[in-house]
């Protein structure tokens, strides 16, 4: 019987076989060959997709960055320990995106949107990509509405614009930091959204951080997200790009957002670290060919938008460090070449206690009085010009030559002027006594008066300008420009403020 069924079942498979086409079978899973500080090569894709997001055993993440015919260079975006040589690899997909809005304020997280605090889990209800296109020029609308820092030689000597990219460089321990900060809480009566983007930080420095913006109340409309030096370089890496992408949400909703990246000589560290073991060729100070690249399609993503986008901002402080006063190393010139302008923190100047050690003559804004009131514009205007040429005068009189009455004068006033510029940390100030000030220092009105009664002249003129002298700010922040007749006021508002000051003190 068995005779008589088997013609019949062999050609059914015969039949079978001849209908059947092969097709090709698309492996999900690879296997990790080697792995490293902070990287892993992998074999066995036979389909994936640049950047593309892959998942280790134990939950760590891993983005395919360097694709070659043979086998995949992965940066892990978790500790390297955790993945062993023979762990399988799989595909997710879907390329690297955090979670963004406002559940996300008032928190602290890490670049893959995990929270670090202990207010738990964040429950967001949207994601984004975190590398995307920046906007096009097309939906872009001039930068002309000022971002106040509080900062008085900020706000009249190097103005800062709503979608501006200033960048801030200096030496260690000159103060970047802490101007960054500052100008976070100075938007505490704003509606200004703030990203704080902490990048191979000491986890003690990311915490005082978080306190001082927690006592300033600006830590509940505030993101803070921190890729510390302990972390893996991958997180190091993309933390920037994270950070911009959950500011992104709020400037396409029509909001404002600063956001701060401290910073970007850390992620370009991280950046190199990881080419290098990913074997890709060095180039100047061993840093990859594409590092301007990764730089520039980061900041350019800072910008107004127009109206019919939403007219939302985002304002990028970009903060740099350089060594021994050399900003035309590498990394800093390329970000100076990006940026709008760069604030300079001079060391000299911090340790003859000038803080915020500001180097007006080397620091700059492109986008300079457009974004100031007018008000303020016609107070700060000659500031810059006058500064600098105070300091060449001081430095010749050094030598001791014999100086005509002219010459005096002027190192006097620019001593005022110097002295007035001074500023105590988390001290800010609003638009319309830093117009009375300035004023003050510029018109002569403290030459009377010694340098180092300045600071109680700077106090006095503010409280008599906040005591029943409301129509008069309202003048100064009007946005028109500012008339003989509330000049000829504020001028009689200083020399009152000032006379029991003289009264008491004497003159200089």
């Amino acid at each position: 019987m068995l005779e008589d069924i088997a013609p019949d079942l062999f050609d059914l498979i015969d039949t079978r076989l001849a209908d059947a086409t092969p097709e090709m079978v698309i492996a999900d899973i690879a296997r990790v060959v080697s792995v490293g500080n902070g990287v892993a090569r992998v074999v066995g894709f036979s389909d994936l997709g640049a950047n593309e997001l892959l998942r280790f055993p134990g939950g760590v993440f891993g983005l395919a960055t360097s694709l070659n015919r043979d086998s995949v260079g992965v940066v892990l975006l978790g500790k390297s320990e955790a993945v062993r040589v023979g762990d399988s690899v799989s595909r997710t997909r879907r390329v690297a995106d955090v979670p963004v809005g406002e559940a996300l304020l008032g928190r602290v997280v890490d670049p893959l949107g995990r929270a670090l605090d202990e207010a738990g889990p964040i429950r967001a209800s949207e994601s984004l990509r975190i590398e995307r296109p920046a906007p096009e020029i097309m939906d872009r609308d001039p930068v002309d509405q000022p971002l106040q820092t509080g900062i008085k030689a900020v706000d009249a000597a190097v103005p800062i614009g709503r979608g501006q990219r200033e960048l801030i460089v200096g030496d260690r321990q000159t103060g970047k930091t802490a101007i960054a900060v500052d100008t976070i809480l100075n938007q505490q009566e704003g509606d200004v959204v703030a990203v704080y983007c902490a990048i191979g930080q000491r986890a003690s420095a990311v915490a005082r951080v978080i306190e001082k913006l927690r006592r300033g109340g600006a830590l509940e409309r505030t993101i803070v997200l921190v890729a510390s030096g302990e972390d893996a370089p991958g997180l190091r890496y993309i933390a920037p790009y994270a950070a911009t992408s959950m500011a992104e949400h709020f400037m396409e909703q029509g909001r404002d957002v600063l956001i701060v990246y401290d910073d970007l000589t850390r992620h370009a560290r991280a950046y190199r670290e990881l080419s290098l073991l990913l074997r890709r060729p060095p180039g100047r100070e061993a840093y990859p060919g594409d590092i301007f690249y990764i730089h520039s399609r980061l900041l350019e993503r800072a910008t107004h938008l127009r109206d019919e986008h939403g007219g939302g901002s985002l304002t990028a402080l970009p903060i740099i460090e350089t060594q021994a006063q050399n900003i035309s190393a590498f990394i800093p010139t390329n970000l100076i070449s990006i940026t709008d302008g760069q604030i300079y923190l001079s060391p000299k100047l911090f340790e003859m206690g000038q803080l915020p050690a500001i180097d007006i003559g080397e620091s700059v804004s492109r986008v300079g009085g457009k974004v100031q009131l007018p008000a303020f514009r016609a107070v700060a205007g000659d500031l810059r010009l006058f500064y600098s040429q105070f300091e060449e005068l001081e430095s010749f009189a050094r030598f001791g030559t014999q100086m005509d009455d002219d010459t005096r004068a002027k190192l006097e006033r620019g001593r005022r002027v110097r002295a007035i510029l001074r500023q105590n940390e988390q001290d800010h100030m609003d638009v319309a006594p830093q117009i009375a000030v300035l004023l003050a220092a510029t018109e002569g009105c403290l030459d009377a008066i010694s340098v180092d009664l300045v600071p109680e002249a700077e106090k006095s003129i503010r409280t008599r300008l906040a005591d029943g002298n409301d129509a008069l700010r309202e003048a100064l922040l009007s946005g028109d420009r500012l008339n003989d007749e509330d000049r000829t006021a504020l001028l009689d508002l200083i020399d009152d403020a000032l006379g029991d000051i003289g009264d008491e003190d004497g003159h200089a």
